[in-house]
């Protein structure tokens, strides 16, 4: 069964189409991996997913319902959780309040403390660090705490935006070991990632992308072995202009905001 389906989905930011009527699917328990080759089209698509940005054309299917028009408040109280490029840590929070945060929009305080406790034990830098602010640690840790705040809401499926971005070699292995360990677990995942080699190495199926089309897709292994896939992949310098940091995690785990036109202001 697909958790996650895109089906002809086109989008656009202003008068460029991005999304050129891509459909990829996500089994439910499965790793999937979207390969973007200029990393234009792949911010694009997470806005998509997670409401941040409605299709022109095309539907977007969770667990075999549209979540076109949701919130994405909505869609993370449906089990889907993204976490974003560059962490989006809370800087002025404590590591203990980050992970808080992941689980705002729930009540079973037992259950809560079951899940902390099983995230300290995957990340015993983040049980020594939680009285510390998130803004202090390395950006290996502030990965591991944007994974465990996800974790925090108990996500039948995950999404990751680049996590190995900007990290050392060492933290790189142990986030894509804890990949495979929540995968492992029950959770789907569905990865972006530049570093395609760590990327297909756990994932189960891929998806590779071009000038936002889906140009090729298949068995990980298979895709593994295309040795264009495996070049280097250059990333538009400019395309962090689609997305506003400083807003981007409240709109990922929660939306304070109260219309659409706030929600839409703030990722202008």
């Amino acid at each position: 069964m697909a958790l996650l389906e895109l089906k002809n989905v086109v989008a656009s930011y202003g008068n460029i189409n991005a999304l050129k009527g891509i459909s990829l699917s996500v089994p439910e328990g499965k790793i999937v991996t979207l390969i973007d080759t200029k990393g234009a089209g792949k911010p694009i698509t997470m806005r998509t997913i997670m409401g941040l940005m409605k299709p022109k054309e095309g539907e977007v299917l969770f667990k075999g319902k549209s979540i076109v028009g949701m919130y994405p408040n909505e869609i993370v109280s449906q089990g889907m959780v993204l976490v974003p490029e560059g962490r989006q840590i809370l800087q002025n929070m404590t590591v203990l309040k980050n992970l808080q945060m992941g689980a705002y929009q729930r009540r079973d305080k037992a259950e809560m403390a079951k899940d902390m406790k099983h995230i300290f034990e995957r990340f015993p830098r983040l049980k020594e660090h939680q009285n510390q602010y998130g803004g202090t640690l390395s950006g290996g840790e502030q990965q591991m705490l944007a994974i465990g705040r996800a974790m925090m809401a108990r996500p039948e499926m995950l999404l990751l935006d680049e996590p190995s971005m900007g990290l050392a070699p060492l933290f790189i292995q142990k986030i894509f070991d804890v990949i495979e360990e929540i995968n492992k677990a029950g959770t789907t995942v569905f990865l972006v990632e530049q570093n395609a080699r760590k990327a297909l190495r756990i994932a189960d199926y891929a998806y590779v992308m071009e000038t936002g089309k889906i140009v090729m897709q298949g068995p990980a292994a298979e895709i593994a072995n295309n040795p264009n896939v495996m070049q280097p992949i250059s990333v538009d310098a400019n395309k962090k202009k689609y997305i506003n940091r400083k807003n981007f995690h409240v709109l990922l785990h929660g939306s304070f905001l109260s219309t659409r036109e706030e929600r839409a202001a703030a990722v202008i």
